[in-house]
């Protein structure tokens, strides 16, 4: 689709709107249900690595430092 003809469905979408201003308002949607950004999988995946490497690294400083 050229630059033209991409302008011409643009200004047609829009060439509406133009006609409904001062019209009654629309109801605003409904909030929609946020999700978290991180999966529960991920999240214990992340919490077991991390948790798992501190544990080694105090088993490791225990045996060299004792």
């Amino acid at each position: 689709m050229s630059g033209v003809q991409r302008m011409k469905v643009a200004n047609e979408r829009h060439r509406q709107s133009v006609t409904q201003r001062g019209g009654p308002h629309r109801a605003p949607r409904a909030p929609l249900e946020e999700k978290p950004p991180v999966g529960p999988w991920l999240l214990a995946l992340f919490v077991f690595v991390v948790c798992g490497s501190a544990i080694f690294q105090i088993i490791q400083s225990i045996r060299l430092g004792g």
